[in-house]
C-alpha cells in the first residue's frame, strides 16, 4: 500500500520539469526514500518519463559532523577568542561549508561565518558561554551538524563585594584629546579595607586609572583621565572598564561594563555666542562645539526668560543660529547648550549651559539708573571730604583772611592753645 502511494506520487510529480522541482525544494528524506525504492529495483510505472528528470537529487544526504576543538579564550579585557576546526571526517561533496555561532551568555547572539575563529566583545565577571555547529550548504538546501558547546567560568571572588552603579563620561578637552571620569559605588559585601582599582580598555590599549579620588572611608570611588587613547571621531566603538580589588578579609570579585563611547560623550558648550535684541526680534548666533563632528551633527537648547513676566522657555533648536519674535519693552536672560544629535551618531549627554546672556530695554535702564545713583554717592562723599578737610584747616586760610580775629579764637577753643605772637 506504501508503494502504491509512492507510485501515485512519482506519477503527479512527473508534470514538473527538473528545474522547477529543484524551485520548490521537496524534503530530503522523501528524497532518499524515492533513491532506496530505486535502488531495491521497485517497479514503477512506465509510463514515468525518467529521462525528464535529474536523478541526481534523489541521491542520499551528506553526513553533517560538528566542528572539534573548540576553544574559548580571554585574549584581552573583556574579549573572548572562539576558536574550532573543521571536522577531518566531514564529506564535502561540492558543498558550501560555513559556520553557525551562537553566544549564549551574557548576552544573546547568533550569527554565521566561513572562517574557524570569531573574537567577540562581553563582560566576562559572569563567565560566558556559546556554541557552534557545521552548516552545508547544497544548492538550496541547508543542513546543520549537532552543536558542540564552550563556556568560561565567572571571574572569582566573594558575592557582593564587586562595585555597583558604575557609570562613565567622556568630553573632548580639545580636538585630539578625549578625557574620561568614571564613578561607582563599594559593593554591599565588601570589607572597610578594600581598595578598588579601575582599568580600560579601547580597541588594543589597555591602561590603569592614574587618578583616584577616596571616599570618607578611604576607598577608591572615582578615576579620572585628563589624556586617554579614546578616539572621539569614531562611531558606535566601545570603551571597556574593569574594576576589580583587594582585601585582606576577603576576595574581591572584579566587574566589567561596556559603554558605547558615543551615548557616554558630555558635549562642550557653544562656541562665540551673540545675542541681541533689534526692537522685537531676537537674534542669536553661535559656533559648535570643539568636535570633529559636523555642525549637522548637533542640536541645541536655547533657555529664554523674560525678566518682565517671568516666563520661561526651552526651545530646540536644530541650526546655529536663531530669530524670535518678542515683546520689545521686555528684557531677557538667555543660555545656551549643545548636544549631538541622531543623524550623525548615538545622542550623549547635554552640555553645561553657557554663561547667563542679557537684552533688552529694561536691562538698559536698570544699568543708567546705576551708574547715576553711583554717580550722585561719589558726589556726595566728595562734597563731605571737602568740608571735613575745611574744618581740619585746609579752608581755614580762605576764612583768615576775612576773618583773622575770629579763626584765631576758632582754633584756640578747637585746639585747646593760645597762638604764640611773635615779639618785636
Amino acid at each position: 500500500m506504501g508503494f502504491g502511494f509512492l507510485k501515485v506520487f512519482l506519477s503527479n510529480i512527473s508534470i514538473f520539469d527538473k528545474e522547477l522541482l529543484r524551485e520548490y525544494n521537496i524534503e530530503m528524506k522523501l528524497f532518499a526514500c524515492t533513491a532506496h525504492c530505486l535502488q531495491t529495483g521497485i517497479a514503477l510505472n512506465n509510463s514515468l518519463d525518467w529521462t525528464s528528470m535529474d536523478i541526481s537529487v534523489f541521491s542520499l544526504p551528506v553526513q553533517v559532523l560538528p566542528p572539534v576543538n573548540f576553544t574559548l579564550t580571554v585574549s584581552a579585557l573583556a574579549q573572548v577568542l572562539l576558536h574550532w576546526e573543521p571536522n577531518p571526517a566531514q564529506e564535502q561533496n561540492n558543498s558550501t561549508i560555513r559556520y553557525d555561532v551562537e553566544i549564549l551568555s551574557p548576552v544573546q547572539e547568533e550569527y554565521d561565518t566561513k572562517s574557524t575563529r570569531s573574537v567577540r566583545t562581553a563582560a566576562l565577571h559572569n563567565g560566558f558561554s556559546a556554541r557552534v555547529r557545521t552548516l552545508l550548504l547544497q544548492g538550496h538546501l541547508q543542513m546543520s551538524s549537532d552543536w558542540v558547546e564552550g563556556n568560561l567560568p565567572p571571574l572569582p571572588g566573594a558575592a557582593d563585594t564587586s562595585v555597583t552603579n558604575v557609570s562613565c563620561v567622556t568630553h573632548v578637552t580639545t580636538p585630539g584629546n578625549v578625557s574620561l571620569c568614571c564613578t561607582w559605588l563599594p559593593g554591599q559585601g565588601a570589607p572597610e579595607d578594600t581598595k578598588y582599582f579601575l582599568f580600560y580598555r579601547y580597541e588594543a590599549h589597555t591602561e590603569e586609572c592614574p587618578t583616584h579620588t577616596k571616599d570618607k572611608r578611604n576607598r577608591n570611588t572615582e578615576c579620572r583621565f585628563a589624556n586617554t587613547q579614546i578616539k572621539a571621531g569614531e562611531i558606535d566603538n566601545l570603551i571597556v572598564i574593569h574594576i576589580n580589588g583587594s582585601s585582606q578579609r576577603a576576595a574581591i570579585k572584579p566587574f566589567q561594563q561596556l559603554f558605547n563611547q558615543n551615548a557616554i560623550e558630555k558635549a562642550n558648550i557653544p562656541r562665540n555666542i551673540s545675542i541681541s535684541l533689534e526692537q522685537n526680534d531676537l537674534l542669536a548666533m553661535w559656533e559648535k562645539p570643539i568636535s570633529p563632528f559636523h555642525e549637522e551633527c548637533f542640536e541645541y537648547e536655547f533657555y529664554l526668560i523674560n525678566l518682565k513676566s517671568g516666563n520661561k522657555q526651552i526651545l530646540k533648536i536644530s541650526s546655529n543660529s536663531f530669530q524670535l519674535r518678542v515683546d520689545g519693552s521686555s528684557s531677557y536672560s538667555i543660555r545656551l547648550r549643545a548636544n549631538h544629535n541622531h543623524i550623525c551618531r548615538a545622542r550623549g549627554f547635554w552640555s553645561d549651559w553657557s554663561e547667563t546672556f542679557y537684552v533688552g530695554q529694561n536691562k538698559l535702564e536698570n544699568s543708567i539708573a546705576w551708574i547715576l545713583t553711583l554717580l550722585c554717592v561719589s558726589m556726595s562723599c566728595t562734597l563731605l571730604l571737602v568740608a571735613v578737610l575745611c574744618k581740619i584747616g585746609s579752608g581755614c586760610n580762605i576764612v583768615k583772611a576775612k576773618t583773622p580775629q575770629m579763626c584765631s579764637e576758632e582754633i584756640q577753643l578747637h585746639f585747646g592753645f593760645v597762638p604764640v605772637t611773635a615779639k618785636s
